[in-house]
């Protein structure tokens, strides 16, 4: 998967599941922010995940789950985490942190898995 390949998949799933029978208010500004949150998470699986095992999307009360299996153990930095000084990297996550309700990183097998909470409204 890559990250264009994931930004339709969400624009797809909102369509179907969310918008079809829906008033459209904040559609833009609530789809813009699900399209980055899955392009980065994905992009984050491909340049430091060893790739991307699964992409799943749900809807919740609160919004649209976003999750990210890849195939590597290792957490997120702590640049990534926004807890440590200026470095490379890292900026990614903190716009998906930004941008989601609540984010958490899971063991999967062979990797871990990343799920970030978009609200919808």
């Amino acid at each position: 998967m890559t990250a264009a390949a994931a930004r339709d998949e969400v624009r797809r799933f909102l369509d179907e599941r969310l918008w079809q029978d829906q008033p459209r208010m904040s559609e833009d500004v609530v789809l813009g922010d699900a399209l980055l949150v899955a392009s980065e998470l994905v992009t984050h699986a491909i340049r430091d995940g060893g790739g991307v095992r699964a992409f799943r999307l749900s809807l919740a009360e609160e919004g649209l789950w976003i999750t990210v299996t890849d195939r590597n153990r290792a957490w997120p930095t702590a640049a990534a985490t926004g807890e440590g000084g200026a470095g490379p990297g890292g900026l990614g996550f903190r716009i998906v942190r930004r941008l989601s309700q609540e984010v958490t990183v899971t063991p999967a097998a062979g990797g871990k898995s990343i799920h970030a909470l978009v609200p919808l409204r």
